[in-house]
């Protein structure tokens, strides 16, 4: 009977809710919810539970959006309302830490969780992370049982990736972007201990989501075992946690949940087999999901910074009696990041497209391979304000993520000769990229690292025999007090070979093929700033010409420019920021490869040696087809970098090509109808009058066909055969006459020659003539027989 009256009184509480959710407003909502946190007891608000997480977060399968919390800024009304009742200390927290006291379960579809996961549970292996363990009842129910505090944040990392990427405002002011970095600090905090939970159970304790053995602490999780991998679905009884563990379960919690959900998609056996970027991948990260990565990378590197000094330079023994939250500081970026990181920004640095969005990837990686940047520490940085020396103590972090340096400067490169670096975006990229790894002492600890795993594995072998001990012989996995030559050894190897496999061919940094390559970037550097100052000059030009004084000069206006005077100026700032930013890449690069002055300018020559002005007249390579002339590879890279180029114009019929901002929209119409008349009435006369070979026949030509320039434009221009060929009829063109340039200096000679008594209609006579007079003496023909005949 009493459960009877529970059932009913929750189902009599949802169904009054979802009333309230359609027809009240987001404030009143969450004040009444508060009350009922409050009020009610744990047995009643366990059914309401998962429907208020979907009506927050919204549905797994992305049909309900919830509160749009990627969509919600912090200049909305809503905003700090969802914000109170969402805080680690509102009413929300609240709810799920009275029924995590209960021990109440939540099933979570195994079907929305990333791919290589969900792929481990359907063959009946264990994913190897301690989150999933005693979660699985059986492997084909295809349901995880999560207690409260996972399914939410399950719930919360996923709608990242269910749904489309937020178009509408910047992701960094988001109401989830802000949220996730809340939660980041309240439970991995950089200063004390995270908060306790306000509820607890009759025993004093919740139990611990992933239970793990005291003595070896973390090492299931990321330290590449093979026994977790091996290791097949079975149920596991409730264990007893580590009492010391209660401390830090929560923390754990998010940072797992976090880490699989948002890093997790693709496999490192995936990853090892095929690394191609014509590679297919089920799943795409968006830019949004990416920098919701670089946040978490950031508030790791400082999480992990935060470790106290005495905990560093601690003994083994003294480990075991450090905080659990002060163990976690020191192995979490190793242990929980490092692998799934590499495999994730391996993936988008061959698959992002080559546009400015890839600067979200880019900036993560950096942020991952600075870990010094989030210390705190400012007395490190010179006054002059140029780049910090990296410490020393940060050379096992280099080690221990060689690859992370190396192998993704190479990809970098790769998709850097790529890029069109006269873009101020994509040489800002180029830029940056470059001002990171000039940093005093960092290309040292490179090729340290590099020298450690070239070691022979001889010597590590008999070194590692006489004093490396395993934690079965006394030693730890976590213990920094190894003999320093092998430990760096080892882990240097372990390193490139846990993620690029036992055969892998490692390619230096600083060895003589990534130097080509980067000898090839210096070069389209070299190219980039050559074709970044032809356009500055071009745009000055331009913006001179299509200035005030200019309506004053007399010549044709250029019927195929589309740019406008303040677009010429926004593209010459831009031009300006690209010369900056490719001058300084040029000299970091340098300073990296220490290549002298000797070499840098042999290279310059040799661009410069190419006739500039000639090659960029040129087409790009092509190969000429039925259909117009087809780009090979080497032309496709000629036009990425702004070396060659096709002279694009419009193709169709002059007399119909839009109005222009310089034209009168009446007037050309108006002068349309009368030359189609003049045309349809008088155009056999004008053929035949443009068929002479006397004066007559070449001022005909001259002003009645332009079927010559055309031809000879379209000869620069990919257009099809059928196109190019197409025949010209002679006819008049009456356009220029709605030009408001014309009309002004037609306005201005009407007035000189009434200054000068003329009258309207002598005046329009010796307009005509000096019109054709000028006309006549751009006419080279017409000018051989007037000085000779």
């Amino acid at each position: 009977i009493i459960f009877l009256c529970l059932t009913f009184v929750s189902c009599c509480l949802q169904a009054n809710l979802k009333a309230d959710w359609i027809n009240k407003p987001l404030h009143q909502r969450c004040h009444e919810l508060s009350k009922i946190i409050d009020d009610y007891p744990a047995k009643e608000l366990h059914a309401i539970f998962p429907w208020l997480v979907e009506s927050v977060f919204g549905s797994l399968d992305g049909i309900l959006s919830g509160w749009n919390l990627r969509f919600l800024q912090a200049r909305s009304a809503e905003y700090n309302i969802a914000m109170d009742f969402l805080d680690p200390s509102g009413a929300m927290m609240k709810l799920v830490y009275k029924l995590q006291a209960e021990e109440y379960k939540y099933e979570f579809p195994v079907s929305y969780l990333p791919g290589p996961i969900k792929s481990s549970i359907h063959a009946g292996v264990l994913p190897d992370c301690p989150l999933f363990h005693n979660k699985i009842q059986f492997p084909m129910s295809g349901l995880l049982l999560l207690n409260p505090f996972e399914y939410y944040m399950f719930s919360f990392a996923s709608s990242l990736i269910n749904y489309p990427p937020g178009q509408h405002g910047s992701c960094s002011d988001s109401a989830y972007f802000v949220l996730v970095d809340t939660y980041l600090k309240y439970f991995l905090p950089t200063e004390g201990n995270v908060p306790p939970s306000p509820f607890s159970d009759t025993r004093g304790t919740v139990a611990s989501p992933a239970p793990r053995s005291p003595n070896v602490p973390y090492v299931g999780y990321g330290g590449h075992s093979t026994s977790l991998l091996k290791r097949h679905i079975t149920h596991q009884p409730s264990v007893n946690a580590d009492p010391a563990a209660q401390e830090i379960w929560r923390s754990e919690t998010l940072l797992q949940v976090f880490v699989e959900m948002w890093l997790h998609h693709y496999s490192l056996e995936m990853y090892q087999k095929l690394q191609s970027p014509q590679v297919k991948e089920p799943f795409t990260p968006s830019e949004e999901h990416v920098l919701v990565v670089r946040l978490l990378v950031k508030h790791l590197h400082a999480f992990s910074s935060s470790l106290k000094q005495e905990s560093i330079s601690s003994s083994p023994s003294a480990h075991s009696h450090s905080s659990p939250l002060e163990e976690l500081k020191r192995v979490v970026v190793q242990r929980f990041v490092q692998q799934k990181l590499y495999v994730f920004l391996q993936h988008c640095f061959g698959h992002w497209p080559l546009d400015v969005s890839f600067r979200a990837v880019l900036e993560t990686w950096l942020s991952y391979i600075q870990p010094w940047r989030y210390t705190g520490e400012k007395n490190n940085m010179q006054a002059d304000g140029q780049n910090r020396i990296v410490p020393d103590k940060w050379a096992s972090f280099v080690q221990e993520n060689l690859l992370m340096y190396t192998k993704l400067f190479q990809g970098f490169l790769n998709r850097a000769m790529r890029t069109d670096l006269v873009n101020a975006k994509n040489a800002l990229m180029v830029f940056r990229v470059a001002k990171v790894f000039v940093q005093p002492n960092l290309s040292e600890m490179i090729q340290k690292a590099e020298q450690l795993f070239l070691e022979p594995e001889h010597a590590i072998l008999q070194r590692q025999n006489r004093v490396f001990l395993t934690p079965s012989h006394g030693g730890s996995f976590l213990s920094s007090r190894q003999p320093v030559g092998t430990d760096s050894v080892f882990k240097v190897k372990s390193h490139v070979y846990s993620l690029e496999g036992q055969d892998c061919q490692y390619n230096l940094m600083f060895g003589p093929d990534l130097r080509k390559n980067v000898l090839k970037l210096i070069q389209i550097i070299a190219q980039a700033r050559q074709t970044a100052k032809r356009i500055s000059d071009h745009s000055t030009e331009m913006a001179a010409n299509n200035s005030f004084l200019s309506w004053f000069a007399v010549g044709s206006s250029d019927h195929n420019s589309t740019f406008t005077g303040g677009e010429m100026d926004d593209m010459g700032e831009g031009v300006k920021k690209t010369h900056e930013f490719l001058d300084k890449a040029l000299d970091y690069l340098c300073q990296i490869f220490r290549l002298n002055a000797g070499q840098l300018s042999q290279l310059l020559v040799n661009v410069a040696s190419v006739d500039d002005e000639g090659a960029s007249k040129q087409l790009p390579d092509c190969i000429p087809s039925e259909n117009g002339f087809v780009l090979t590879d080497l032309g496709r890279l000629q036009i990425i970098n702004g070396l060659r180029r096709f002279e694009i114009e419009y193709q169709g019929d002059p007399e119909l090509q839009p109005i222009r901002s310089y034209e009168n929209a009446f007037l050309v119409r108006l002068m349309f109808q009368i030359s189609s008349f003049i045309n349809a009435r008088f155009g056999d006369h004008m053929e035949a009058l443009c068929s002479r070979q006397d004066l007559l026949g070449s001022i005909g030509r001259h002003y009645l066909s332009s079927s010559s320039k055309v031809a000879e434009q379209r000869r620069k221009s990919p257009v099809p055969r059928q196109m190019r060929d197409r025949p010209q009829r002679a006819r008049l063109s009456l356009r220029v006459l709605a030009s408001y340039r014309t009309l002004l200096i037609l306005l201005l000679l009407y007035m000189l020659f009434a200054l000068l008594s003329f009258g309207t209609l002598s005046s329009t006579g010796l307009v005509l003539i000096v019109s054709f007079l000028y006309e006549l003496l751009k006419i080279h023909d017409a000018l051989f027989y007037i000085l000779f005949f």
